[in-house]
């Protein structure tokens, strides 16, 4: 799938060079903004975004515009036709409707998730980001509890909350 543009916004695969840009969005979304107590050091994966999302049918995406990186997804292949939706953040002046980065960032991943076979979509997120629960169950994810996650999904401690998306195959 090649490269999304709309307006001045580009997602597009994530390449070595972004590594600073999105660990300079994330961390201080996570922890200045909305106050999850979490480091670097406890997300290994942030420094290692080839070897942990982009293998098997995982990937991951940056939102840029204007050179700098306003938004993150990831996709994590958990086996199983399953994959687990990681980092998603956009930088506050660029979330809701006027920008649509969240939606964009989500189609993208979405997309390509029936395209290479994925069935079901696990997330886990903190109690703290009540928007986007509500984004993520107005795009047809569901509530579930913690029990109900496959033994290969990738837990963070700070997630308190999980859902899951069904996907149906585009045939």
């Amino acid at each position: 799938m090649a490269d999304a543009i709309s307006g001045d916004v580009i997602i597009k695969h994530f390449e070595p060079s972004d590594q600073e840009g999105v660990v300079g969005l994330i961390l201080p979304i996570q922890c200045e903004e909305f106050g999850v107590d979490i480091t670097i050091d406890d997300q290994p994966d942030l420094r290692a975004i080839p070897v942990f999302y982009q293998t098997g049918s995982g990937d991951f995406w940056v939102a840029k515009m204007d050179g700098n990186i306003i938004g993150t997804i990831g996709l994590k292949d958990i086996g199983s036709s399953q994959a687990a939706l990681r980092k998603m953040f956009v930088a506050a002046p660029f979330r809701g409707r006027a920008f649509g980065v969240a939606a964009l960032l989500l189609q993208r991943l979405l997309g390509a998730a029936r395209e290479r076979g994925i069935h079901e979509i696990f997330l886990g997120t903190t109690d703290k980001f009540l928007a986007a629960h509500r984004f993520y169950e107005k795009n047809g994810f569901v509530q579930i509890a913690k029990t109900a996650l496959p033994p290969a999904f990738p837990l963070i401690a700070v997630d308190t909350r999980f859902y899951v998306a069904r996907l149906l195959s585009q045939e």
